[in-house]
């Protein structure tokens, strides 16, 4: 059976620092026919059990711990008997949104994840938050990036627990230096590739944020 990426958009809203925002999010499951992973648990269970079709969810990976990645994370993995994986330099924005519910495992840098015969590598990408992580699959030829990486440039560093010289170190040192042909995978909206970003790193560092 051949591993593969499903991608499903949930819509709710994100809150950090007394602001409210609408959002929209990208979940990813990833595996064959069997077994999956998911990537990111937002606001809409059904909707990811949708996507999941009835496989084995053998983790429910947290790219970070703000609450429109995480929301529905504990109730998902009730539903799929799944632990909840996430970077401990997260729990800090964690216990904001499930102050009375531990995630059920950690993810750490290096860390590799089998699931339907390829690996997932567990990139520690701090910056957007302290526990930021991403997620390369070499075989399918693409990166997770959560809300550090865009089609356009580094995810937001203007709220609580997030620094812009820190994400574009993360960027520059685990992103920019895999594979140009690489799709990244975002967290919300367009994908894009590492070759499509990397000339424009300049531009960020102009631009600051």
């Amino acid at each position: 059976m051949t591993a593969r990426i499903d991608h499903a958009v949930t819509k709710g809203t994100f809150s950090l620092d007394g602001q409210t925002f609408d959002v929209e999010n990208n979940v990813w499951v990833v595996g064959d026919d069997d077994e999956c992973v998911v990537i990111d648990a937002p606001h809409d269970v059904e909707t990811i059990l949708r996507t999941v079709g009835g496989r084995r969810v053998r983790a429910i990976l947290a790219s970070h711990a703000h609450d429109d990645h995480v929301r529905v994370a504990p109730a998902l993995g009730e539903a799929t008997g799944a632990p909840v994986l996430l970077h401990p330099n997260d729990r800090v924005l964690w216990d904001q949104v499930h102050p009375d519910v531990m995630p059920d495992g950690e993810l750490s840098d290096g860390q590799t994840i089998e699931i339907g015969g390829i690996v997932l590598t567990v990139l520690h990408t701090p910056g957007h938050s302290p526990g930021a992580c991403c997620f390369h699959v070499p075989r399918l030829g693409a990166v997770f990036t959560g809300d550090t990486l865009f089609a356009g440039g580094p995810g937001a560093t203007g709220r609580s627990y997030s620094d812009f010289g820190t994400i574009i170190g993360s960027i520059r040192e685990r992103l920019l230096t895999l594979p140009p042909a690489t799709t990244v995978r975002t967290g919300h909206g367009d994908g894009t590739t590492i070759g499509a970003e990397a000339p424009h790193l300049d531009e960020w560092l102009a631009r600051g944020h």
